[in-house]
């Protein structure tokens, strides 16, 4: 539920909506690993939840990389997709710096991340709608936006815990693997049309 993925035209290329579904199923396999991996160790922040917190959003980055080259091959917009490079750089050093100060400042970085990421997400799922299966990234990034919010008054809490954000990490996968389904649903329909 993290991400910000560029819009597409209404002729996007079946290479595009390709390469799209390709990134979709290996975001939600990513999420689904991290989820469990760092559900195991959301009772403390130790050095292998710090490590996991760290890198979700450098693979974000990597993820949008992977987008970038492919909407520039096949001559498509890609100003979000940076944005979303920035967004998710920076929030990696917020991650690795608040992970010194504890679990609250974790929640409240991921918080930001949530909220910004989910909001843009929100737009760009919106704006990639001819591709089919965009209805789960619209609602990933509704869901996003609100978990943000919630994960701030969780770090208020005198039981702060990392296992909220596995469980939207999972979720955000669980979106990815909807909308790669009904993409790859679409391209098949569009094929046989």
């Amino acid at each position: 539920m993290d991400t910000l993925i560029e819009p597409t035209s209404a002729t996007a290329s079946p290479n595009t909506s390709a390469a799209l579904r390709k990134l979709y199923f290996l975001r939600f396999a990513f999420a689904a690993v991290w989820a469990g991996l760092l559900f195991m160790t959301a009772s403390k922040l130790g050095p292998l939840s710090a490590a996991l917190l760290v890198i979700y959003p450098l693979f974000d980055v990597a993820a949008a990389v992977v987008d970038l080259r492919s909407a520039k091959a096949n001559g498509g917009p890609v100003r979000s997709l940076y944005l979303n490079i920035a967004l998710s750089t920076l929030t990696g050093i917020g991650l690795a710096l608040a992970a010194t100060s504890g679990i609250p400042a974790v929640l409240r970085v991921w918080g930001v991340w949530a909220i910004t990421a989910g909001l843009v997400q929100l737009v760009v799922g919106a704006l990639r709608r001819q591709l089919g299966g965009q209805w789960a990234m619209i609602a990933s990034g509704a869901i996003s936006t609100l978990a943000g919010a919630s994960f701030f008054a969780q770090a208020g809490s005198d039981d702060a815990s990392l296992s909220s954000l596995a469980g939207y990490a999972f979720l955000g996968g669980v979106f990815f693997l909807v909308s790669a389904l009904r993409m790859t649903r679409a391209g098949k329909a569009g094929a046989t049309a």
